[in-house]
């Protein structure tokens, strides 16, 4: 009788220890675990090379031990956790943009701080059991949606798969505007294309002479910013209305390579140089300037039709100081065409006598 119990005990000790080294085994493969929150925009080119060219190395090294949730900043909720994350570890003002990654306590932001920071930061975590998520207000639900634990035990992290809204309807408000102004230049490019009468060099005469400079310096200023904006990565001041930065980090801000800003300051900077051949050369040169002008401004029209198509339909963004040049271009294109028919030119002409017979 003693040793069925010994038996019975025995056997109870050696299941007992079999059921803990399962148990420890599965732990050890949930934990440790690098956990960090990732803030995103779908319209930014920096976010989609963290996405594309950074996580999935990593992820492939470390698999369910890094723990990354992702955050669509572009949507109502999203846009309030990033909120929370701002107030909660006390983000700059020169630090605010995504991508944004909070890695426990670290917070890194760019396309460049993130790689260079993030490998250390998994490394130091597993090597010291892991860490916590981070402490940001309303995260928890949005946790418990994106990660899982399979059949196996092991947790893995589902992102949340973009609502199907359409770019427009990311900012209806800013890209109703953009799309405003997308009709005000075609319409204009349409109704100058069926009113323009030769001769095409006829003088600008009176305000029209003085508002080229006026526009073309007004262009160089409002593309200088932008050039210095894309440039240097800097946030754009954007207003109450639009998106600047979204368009500013877009892939479609550079064109064949050149930033678009760049662009717009040479062409304004041509368009005044040849306004100035106009006022103050003679002959062939003055001739010909007045020809570039209004092909000129026709040129720079259509580009800003191509970039304003894309701010409401393919960025789902309006950046505001690309509205105001594209005016500006349009307004140069109204001023410079030749309309209509030319002025009679008005002066004595020969009259034609009979000779009077004198009087006998």
């Amino acid at each position: 009788m003693i040793r069925r119990n010994v038996s019975r005990w025995s056997l109870l000790g050696v299941a007992t220890l079999l059921l803990m080294f399962v148990f420890a085994g599965r732990v050890a493969a949930a934990d440790p675990a690098a956990r960090a929150v990732f803030f995103y925009s779908p319209s930014c080119p920096h976010c989609h090379t963290v996405m594309d060219e950074v996580f999935p190395p990593l992820q492939a090294r470390y698999g369910s031990q890094l723990q990354i949730v992702r955050i669509d900043v572009s949507q109502p909720a999203g846009q309030t956790l990033y909120q929370a994350a701002i107030t909660a570890f006390n983000i700059p003002d020169n630090r605010l943009g995504v991508p944004t990654m909070v890695f426990g306590e670290t917070v890194m932001v760019g396309s460049g701080e993130i790689p260079a920071l993030l490998p250390g930061l998994i490394e130091q975590a597993l090597a010291t059991g892991g860490n916590a998520w981070p402490t940001i207000p309303g995260i928890e639900p949005v946790i418990a949606a994106q990660v899982v634990t399979t059949e196996a035990g092991e947790v893995a992290v589902v992102p949340q798969s973009t609502s199907a809204v359409s770019p427009f309807q990311r900012d209806p408000l800013g890209n109703s505007i953009a799309v405003l102004m997308l009709l005000l230049m075609t319409v204009s490019v349409f109704v100058l294309g069926l009113t323009t009468r030769p001769p095409f060099d006829r003088p600008l005469l009176g305000w029209r002479n003085l508002a080229v400079p006026i526009l073309a310096v007004a262009g160089i200023v409002v593309s200088a910013y932008l050039a210095f904006v894309e440039v240097s990565g800097a946030e754009a001041v954007c207003g109450p209305v639009g998106d600047c930065n979204a368009v500013q980090q877009s892939v479609y801000a550079t064109f064949l390579g050149i930033p678009v800003g760049v662009l717009g300051v040479a062409g304004y900077a041509f368009f005044l140089v040849v306004w100035l051949v106009y006022r103050f050369g003679a002959g062939q040169a003055a001739h010909y300037a007045r020809l570039a002008m209004p092909l000129m401004a026709l040129g720079g029209t259509i580009f800003s039709i191509y970039l304003t198509f894309l701010e409401p339909f393919v960025i789902g963004a309006t950046c505001m100081w690309c509205i105001a040049s594209a005016a500006i271009m349009t307004g140069l294109l109204w001023v410079t065409v030749p309309r209509g028919a030319p002025p009679v030119q008005r002066g004595r002409g020969k009259v034609n006598r009979r000779p009077v017979a004198a009087n006998r």
